[in-house]
Order: C-alpha cells, then structure tokens, then sequence
C-alpha cells in the first residue's frame, strides 16, 4: 500500500498568526483541523514538519531534537517572511515544548503548550509512542506480523540516542520555563497515556506572565487536538487568543 506523505500547511486569514507545532512522529495533520477553525475565525496560521516526521520510522531515527529546532525556527521565521509581525505558538506534546523554547528565546504573543511533557521521569513514555508508530506504519506497509515484531525491535535499538537527546531537550526547556514572560494557556488532557501530567502544573507554576490560565480537559487523551473534547480545545484557544494585545 502506497502511504501518502502529509505536507506542511500555511492556512492566510487576518493579521494574527499562529505557528501550529506537531508532536513527536506526529505531523500537521495533528493540528490541521485546529488551523482550519483558526482560518475561519480571522487568523492565519503555519504548520511545519519537523525532518523525520511523516516519513518511515527508519527516517526518523535518523534525525535529532537539534533538527527539529531548526525547522521550528524557519517556520517562524517563514511567518515572518510572509508579513506577520505577531505571532503566537501553539504545540502538541513535543511541539509543546519547543513552542515554550522559542517563547523564551524569541518574541511570540502568546504561548499555548497542550499535553508538553516536562518530566523525564520515564524514557519508555516516549519509546512507546514510538514503538507504536513504527508498528501501525509497517502494518500500513503490509508487512508479516514476524518482519514487523523484528523490524520494530531494530528500531527501537536504534532510536536509544534519540530518545536521550529528546530527554536532554525537555530538561533544558524545563529549567528555562521561568523565563516565559509572554501570555500562557496551558492545555493538558487528564486521560494523557504519554505524559507525567504534572507537567501542565508545572509550566502553569513556573511561567511568569501576567495573563497565565490552564485547563485541564477531563476526557481527552495525550493527541488532546484530535481527540473527543477537541471542538472545545479550539473554542478555548480563539478565546484566549483573542484577549491578546493584538495591534489590529
């Protein structure tokens, strides 16, 4: 079966930008429909793929958190080229995390991390995120359940130094969380499978802008934008974007 390959998205509406970020072996298709509602109340909004992302597991392991960075900053950056001189971030689990980075290290308008890990408590967490995602992809590639089982296995060998620079990642963001001074909403559903959910209370605690909220979404789980409450998470978003200074 031939797996099509999903693509980045720009979504141009009104002034206001948002910079949509995935998870890790997410996608844009994470937060594709977040950027349609976005579109249709005024608001332009940018979703990148970080290397490695929506392509086969063997890419990804390939790639490192560093990568990732990267593609993050050209796609502000690619906002920025567009026009937009007001940008708020938006991120899902990993792109939650690197949504607070580029908070604390360059002007956004407002930060909204939604199911960010901030404990590395447990590298099996993430692995297993992981380990699902290559089984579903080769299932998808039509592979035998005994080349699947042994694929995976390699795999999961393979991605051990990934895995450790993702941690190193998440503790860096961690220690520098108290630097946000921008606008913050922090999303955590309270069925994550993921995450330690202590790291909504957290960032909530740690941040130190002046228009800080958190909400906690009873029942969604860690990919919170796709999930049963996700009409809600939109409507929750639009409304604290729009108590936003905006210019216009």
């Amino acid at each position: 079966m031939k797996i099509v390959q999903p693509k980045p998205f720009t979504f141009e509406a009104g002034k206001r930008a948002v910079l949509l970020l995935h998870g890790f072996t997410g996608h844009s298709a994470d937060v594709r429909m977040l950027g349609r509602f976005l579109e249709k109340k005024g608001y332009t909004s940018h979703a990148p793929i970080y290397r490695g992302h929506g392509v086969p597991p063997e890419e990804l392991v390939k790639t490192n958190p560093s990568q990732y960075w990267e593609d993050v900053q050209k796609a502000y950056q690619h906002l920025l080229d567009l026009g937009y001189e007001e940008i708020a971030v938006a991120g899902l689990s990993l792109g939650g995390v690197l949504g607070l980075r580029l908070a604390y290290s360059t002007k956004v308008k407002a930060v909204i991390p939604m199911c960010a890990p901030m404990f590395f408590d447990n590298q099996f967490q993430l692995s297993k995120g992981f380990r699902k995602f290559a089984k579903e992809y080769k299932q998808l590639e039509g592979k035998d359940e005994a080349a699947i089982e042994r694929e995976v296995e390699e795999l999961m060998e393979e991605s051990k130094p990934l895995f450790q620079a993702l941690g190193e990642t998440i503790t860096d963001v961690k220690e520098n969380v108290d630097t946000i001074y921008c606008p913050t909403f922090v999303v955590q559903a309270r069925n994550d499978e993921m995450i330690n959910t202590d790291s909504a209370n957290y960032i909530y605690e740690q941040v130190e802008a002046d228009l800080k909220e958190i909400k906690w979404y009873e029942n969604s789980s860690h990919v919170i934008t796709l999930d049963q409450e996700k009409e809600q998470l939109y409507e929750d978003i639009y409304q604290f974007l729009e108590k936003l200074d905006w210019k216009e």
